[in-house]
This record gives C-alpha cells, structure tokens and sequence, in this order.
C-alpha cells in the first residue's frame, strides 16, 4: 500500500450505513468537510453547486421522510445520520452533473480524513424538483434552475466499516 497520506484516505473511504446517534460532528468539524466541498473542481471554475448544510433535526427528518417516499419505503434512508449535507447545481451550467458529483466525492473523502463517517444518498433530483422541494429552496433562499446532486450523510460511524473489496482486475486498461 501507498505510503501518500491522501491516496490512504481514498482507498480506505467506506459508505457507512449505521451511524451513532449519540454523537454529533461539530460545527467546526462540518465546516470543515464543507470547506472542502466548496474547492472541488468545476467546469471553467464556475462553481455551479450548493452544498446546504442541514443540522435542523426536523429538516433532516422531513427529507428523509421525502426521500423514503421516492424509494417506497419507510425506513430512514439516511442511516440514522444527524447531519446531511445536500448538494444542488445550477442546471444553467453544462457541467453541472459533474460538478455536484465531484463536491459529493470531496465531501466524503475529507469526512473520512476527519473521522466522521459519511455516504452518498440518492434522490435529491426527485425531492427537489417536487413542489415541497422547491418551497424548501425558496424557504432557504436558493433561487434558479437547481437539480439535486445527492445527499451526504454525515455523522460518526456506529460501526468499523468492513475492508474494501479486492478491486477488478481489468478496472483500468493501459493504452502505450
């Protein structure tokens, strides 16, 4: 394995899917994995997403609740995570998928290097081109043609996630 601090994080990241619920991240520790989301790549550095940071218990279980109804479901789709992290982007910008797809990647990986567990939800298209879900972006000041990218559920990990799976083997193709 890499002795590269940065390439260690990448490979040991792992979906976590049990979070404790006793424990919450601080603001400080968000900020923080927010702030890394924030320098994630975007095309022609528009920065075309939004990250929305959602602490709000009630919040967090409404949208849980939304996104359960989109799967058919009542379970908790988020896990049991006390902190989502949602991730639009402004559909205006050709790059847009790509963009919300890389602040997803960066907000997970810099949870991992912080110790908070995280993973990525889907759905949010759905929710948030529903009539509740754009009342949700009026209600918090969000205004254009956003799509929902994904959610990032954020929280401390109940459990050690499990080790990675052997990778493909003919997961990368070397063309010399």
């Amino acid at each position: 394995m890499t002795t590269n601090e940065t390439i260690k994080c990448l490979m040991t990241r792992r979906s976590v899917r049990s979070f404790d619920p006793e424990r919450i991240p601080s603001d400080e520790l968000i900020k923080e994995v927010v702030t890394a989301g924030e320098y994630a790549p975007t095309g022609r550095g528009m920065q075309s997403p939004r990250i929305v940071v959602i602490t709000n218990k009630a919040v967090r279980d409404r949208l849980s609740q939304l996104n359960a109804e989109v799967m058919g479901t009542t379970s908790d789709p988020f896990y049991g995570a006390p902190v989502i992290l949602l991730v639009l982007a402004d559909k205006e910008r050709p790059t847009y998928l790509y963009d919300g797809s890389l602040v997803m990647g960066n907000l997970m990986n810099a949870a991992h290097t912080l110790g908070l567990g995280s993973c990525w939800i889907h759905r949010a298209k759905e929710i948030f081109s529903s009539a509740e879900g754009k009342a949700m972006l009026k209600e918090w000041g969000i205004e254009g043609d956003y799509e929902g990218i994904g959610h990032v559920a954020l929280g401390y990990a109940l459990n050690e996630p499990a080790e990675a799976k052997p990778r493909k083997e003919d997961y990368a193709v070397w063309v010399r």
